[in-house]
């Protein structure tokens, strides 16, 4: 951010001298309100001025940026203060505008793991419940660096972050849905699945329920591709949340699946009695943790064998002091928190600010014409 920004302290005083609440409201002078305004809009002119000076930096060849002394440090460091910017949805709509979308989805192929994890992070919070912006990147061809890095970069965290852009890029876009299957994206979430990365295997557990949930006809294709069988093993994890994600993606399955063979509901009735016993031996503090995974297991064998799960016997399912468990656990999908208009960059103080990124070129005059249309969000693609 700019450091010559708006006189924050003086707005605070000015604010608290004249609303104590001892005493009614005045009538500003034109003088006063002049100077309010203008305080109030600084920092909208500092984002839109600093995200173009970052757009230049993004356009500029990677071997000038090194020849300036540029690190990649330098560029995550860029990319993470973008990220704040971008927070706000009007803000993340603009940077197409700007012309800073494209230069940032092609970070996606940069020769460097960091950066193209840095940069995935980074669309994951433009698209994150933004049906604009996700039409923005999708026309801007930024599907397919994300699905290439999600199914095949050397680095697992550039892979799970590029899945977690992924993920929130396509949910509720059928256009992007259409796409990850074109892309044979179901073959890689499998895997994805058989990674040695926790985080990686929650990432693709959440999405796989997320498609099967809204799209039941997919539960075909992950039956041929061998699902049920990996998400039995992932059910019995260490992992808690990978357990209760597994086993969630079972039980969407079972929902949409026809009857299966004597050797499956063997195996399900093996895994289920597993799970059953190891709950039976936890602690107190330990029930509570599982709470989700102890009315899975209850669904799936009542589902599977058409009577309660011993769960309910021994007084595990709903335990003192806990609420009935909804009807259909399944159905419970934990959407992300929403996309706030407010630039949340105002909030830091001087002491938590990022160094300044050196930049090769100066940007253009900003005028406040310019600015006030960008603050709008109506960017055009």
């Amino acid at each position: 951010m700019a450091k010559d920004g708006p006189n924050w302290d003086g707005l605070l005083k000015w604010s608290i001298a004249n609303s104590d609440g001892t005493r009614p409201a005045r009538n500003l002078s034109e003088e006063d309100r002049k100077w309010f305004m203008e305080a109030m809009q600084a920092q909208t002119v500092d984002v839109v001025k600093r995200m173009k000076e970052i757009t230049l930096v993004m356009k500029t060849p990677e071997e000038v940026l090194k020849e300036q002394g540029v690190t990649p440090a330098d560029i995550e460091d860029m990319l993470d203060e973008l990220q704040e910017h971008v927070e706000s949805i009007d803000m993340a709509n603009d940077l197409h505008s700007i012309g800073g979308l494209v230069p940032l989805l092609g970070y996606l192929k940069n020769s460097h793991a960091n950066i193209r994890a840095k940069a995935a992070d980074v669309v994951t919070t433009i698209v994150q419940n933004n049906p604009r912006s996700q039409q923005l990147v999708m026309e801007a061809n930024g599907f397919e660096p994300l699905i290439s890095n999600f199914s095949s970069d050397p680095d697992v965290t550039a892979r799970t972050k590029a899945l977690g852009a992924i993920s929130s890029l396509i949910r509720h876009n059928k256009p992007g849905i259409i796409a990850f299957r074109l892309a044979n994206g179901y073959a890689a979430l499998k895997d994805a699945l058989s990674s040695e990365n926790v985080r990686f295997q929650r990432k693709a557990l959440n999405l796989i329920h997320y498609l099967l949930h809204e799209n039941s006809s997919d539960c075909n294709i992950v039956n041929e591709l061998g699902f049920p069988r990996i998400l039995m093993h992932l059910a019995s994890s260490e992992d808690a949340d990978v357990r209760e994600a597994a086993l969630r993606g079972l039980l969407e399955l079972t929902h949409n699946t026809k009857d299966g063979t004597e050797e499956d509901h063997e195996k399900i009735k093996q895994l289920l009695q597993e799970r059953i016993s190891d709950i039976s031996s936890m602690s107190a503090e330990d029930l509570g943790v599982v709470r989700e995974e102890r009315q899975l297991v209850d669904s799936l064998w009542s589902m599977h064998f058409n009577e309660p799960s011993s769960l309910r016997e021994k007084g595990l399912l709903v335990l003192p002091g806990e609420d009935q468990p909804p009807p259909d656990v399944a159905s419970k999908l934990f959407e992300p928190p929403l996309r706030s208009t407010v630039n949340p960059s105002s909030k830091k103080d001087s002491n938590n600010e990022k160094k300044d990124i050196p930049l090769l070129l100066g940007s253009p005059p900003v005028s406040n014409n310019q600015d006030s249309s960008s603050r709008g969000g109506n960017a055009s693609s």
